[in-house]
């Protein structure tokens, strides 16, 4: 059976474009650089900050707009300070007074060391009128017995001897007494002197709450969000401000189980983003994972059957961030490649090319 020509033509058309397709897209179809290299997509993300109060209280002023740069130290933000400043002086206060304390009982030492020197004076007095009643006993006994003097002037003797001999008991008594109030008086003196560093820490504590009251950015970055405003009351650990350090950037994506393993920390990365696609950034692997996960649902795998994926950061250099900190953006989606073969050459697409 023959066909009219008229009929063929309109089916050799369609043949002849349907195969000018299937070569075309087969000479146009990204094959990759090849099996030394490996490829997963993920977004531009960096590190942020939450600079929080550290006490609970009002906030006084919030210095920076969002879109700022700001420098390491830079004044963020400042909280009221003037119920931590009266307890500051509160607590000058009571320092003043350890102090006057301190100096009180070093004169209660003075003079209870001064009490203990008279005492021993007293002391000495009284052994010396001992002895000397002592040996007026002995005279009034040998002459007692010589029959030279009478029996009530020995008797008196005796009694010289005894009333002496409790005035020198008494007497050292008063040394005893006299060394305790030293000893009570320099135990006040320690105790006062601890309350002159117990305030002094105080004081000391206080102030330093007073400095962490004005918030200051711990890095070099970027204001982010104003999570709060001047004059709303936060507890301890309230937010005030989020930022975010554009020079610590990098794209977390997600590899294979077969090709996770393959990938050694600082191996050679590139960063290829939707927004800038005539540019290639320089990367390198800051980070595998040690433990397998299911796949991210905003990944997209060639195959189903990929359900286990470890993620993998590629870490942007930082002085080339610091280059272009106005033109880094956060959360822009893109494909990272990373070389799996250190011997392998990056082929000319994947060649470096980023902004002047």
């Amino acid at each position: 059976m023959k066909f009219p020509a008229r009929k063929l033509i309109p089916v050799a058309a369609v043949a002849l474009a349907v195969a000018a397709g299937v070569y075309g897209w087969n000479a146009m179809r990204d094959t990759g650089p090849g099996p030394g290299f490996a490829s997963g997509n993920g977004r531009i993300e960096a590190t942020q900050i939450d600079v929080a109060t550290k006490l609970a209280g009002r906030i006084d002023t919030i210095l920076v707009n969002e879109g700022d740069f700001v420098a390491a130290g830079a004044p963020l933000a400042r909280m009221q300070v003037q119920t931590l400043e009266a307890q500051r002086d509160e607590a000058r206060a009571q320092q003043q007074q350890a102090v006057n304390a301190a100096a009180s009982a070093e004169a209660q030492v003075a003079v209870r060391e001064s009490d203990k020197v008279a005492a021993q004076a007293v002391v000495a007095q009284r052994e010396s009128e001992l002895d000397a009643a002592q040996r007026r006993l002995a005279r009034s006994s040998t002459l007692s017995r010589e029959g030279a003097s009478s029996i009530q002037e020995l008797d008196d003797d005796r009694a010289r001897v005894r009333s002496a001999q409790a005035a020198v008991a008494a007497s050292k008594a008063q040394v005893a007494a006299a060394q305790a109030a030293i000893e009570a008086a320099r135990a006040q003196l320690v105790g006062t002197r601890s309350a002159i560093i117990a305030a002094k820490a105080t004081v000391a504590r206080i102030e330093a709450d007073i400095a962490d009251s004005q918030l200051t950015s711990p890095r070099d970055a970027r204001v982010q969000y104003r999570i709060a405003q001047p004059g709303e009351v936060l507890g301890a650990g309230g937010k005030v401000l989020n930022l975010v350090d554009l020079s610590d950037v990098y794209m977390t994506f997600f590899l294979p189980a077969t090709v996770a393993g393959r990938v050694p920390l600082g191996a050679e990365a590139r960063i290829l983003l939707d927004a800038a696609p005539g540019y290639v950034i320089p990367a390198t692997i800051s980070f595998v994972a040690s433990t397998a996960q299911f796949t991210p649902k905003t990944v997209e795998t060639a195959s189903e059957r990929e359900k286990l994926m470890f993620r993998v950061k590629a870490q942007i250099d930082r002085e080339l961030l610091k280059k272009h900190l106005k033109q880094v953006k956060t959360g822009v989606p893109g494909v990272a490649w990373v070389k799996l073969d250190s011997k392998a050459e990056w082929p000319a697409n994947l060649a470096v090319k980023v902004p002047q």
